[in-house]
């Protein structure tokens, strides 16, 4: 193994650069307080840039929110985003009148398609103990032929989820989460029907790796030539083909050859992400993602006219009753119960 694989090595900033077929990636880690009745943090929040608040202080961010930290409804077309929950809880809820609450462990599968309003709340549901938050958002284009198909979302929830194990010749550990794609023969979940992802020959590989430290895992090479990115985004040091690369880096590499992961000595956290590229121009203005300016002003004229469906909650950053467990109704009535 050379270190040839390697492209390139850079620092991450907010949000995280991408390849094609991916648009762009967030990884959301805030260490938030006890919660208070609303759900939102219990201490002050004086001094902060509310409604744009991205800046950490005390060890969290506001985002959008003005109560409730996360992202109001705002409105999508022509991508899908997948929602990858490590620690914390997610509300979910919809225009079409669909809503959520995910945590640790969960994967929220969104098409936005043609057009949908939503909004991703952070809801601090423990009033005893601080509520720290991890999430990553992925956001991963969809082909022409696919911008317009209904708007819908999947859970894979962490009870199902594929997950490998695998040990080095010291016996550490290396755990792999299977959100999209194939691993050691082993299949993840399917995603949403329309996705790029859904074909195999694309393939899509979304990982979290933990390498246990001083451990080694090796990634098997793609059967083809694909965008593959590595984010090393916790651990003291990892090293890529014995290139030392240090922590909260990208490290975009060859996909046809395999690469040894070392760990340092601590711990090391990756997201992976893979994928053939669509090649079709990409015009991303906002919320909305397409393929030429005049389907941009046709986005904000639909709009405008439509709201994609309108907003059928209560509030702009909804949050679900706190005594709710993990669950998820779809639009068309169905409902996943978790706890």
């Amino acid at each position: 193994m050379s270190n040839s694989a390697i492209i390139s090595i850079s620092p991450l900033g907010f949000p995280w650069e991408t390849k094609d077929p991916f648009l762009f990636c967030a990884h959301h880690r805030d260490e938030y307080p006890t919660g208070n009745q609303s759900l939102g943090p219990n201490t002050s929040l004086s001094g902060r840039n509310i409604g744009q608040d991205f800046v950490i202080k005390d060890g969290f961010r506001m985002y959008h929110g003005n109560v409730v930290p996360g992202f109001p409804y705002h409105p999508h077309r022509g991508f899908e985003t997948v929602t990858i929950a490590k620690e914390g809880f997610v509300d979910h809820s919809d225009s079409l009148g669909a809503s959520g609450r995910f945590g640790a462990g969960d994967v929220q599968w969104m098409t936005a398609g043609k057009g949908v309003q939503h909004s991703e709340m952070f809801p601090l549901l423990s009033k005893e103990k601080e509520n720290p938050l991890e999430i990553f958002q992925v956001w991963l284009n969809l082909p022409k032929k696919d911008k317009f198909v209904e708007p819908h979302f999947k859970m894979l929830w962490r009870e199902d989820l594929p997950s490998v194990e695998v040990k080095d010749a010291q016996n550490k550990i290396t755990t792999v989460d299977i959100i999209a794609g194939e691993l050691n023969n082993i299949k993840s979940l399917k995603s949403t029907p329309n996705s790029w992802a859904a074909k195999e020959e694309h393939e899509v590989l979304i990982l979290t790796l933990k390498i246990e430290a001083n451990g080694l895992f090796t990634l098997p090479k793609s059967k083809t030539v694909v965008n593959r990115i590595l984010y090393f985004y916790k651990g003291d040091q990892l090293n890529v083909n014995q290139v030392k690369v240090p922590d909260y880096h990208a490290i975009e590499v060859k996909s046809t050859e395999d690469l040894l992961l070392k760990a340092g000595n601590e711990d090391c956290f990756l997201l992976v992400l893979q994928g053939k590229p669509i090649n079709e121009p990409v015009v991303q203005y906002g919320p909305f993602v397409m393929n030429t300016e005049d389907e941009i002003r046709e986005a904000y004229s639909d709009y405008r006219k439509t709201q994609f469906g309108g907003w059928p909650w209560p509030k702009h950053e909804q949050v679900h009753d706190q005594s709710l467990g993990r669950f998820a109704k779809h639009a068309n009535g169905k409902e996943e119960i978790k706890g």
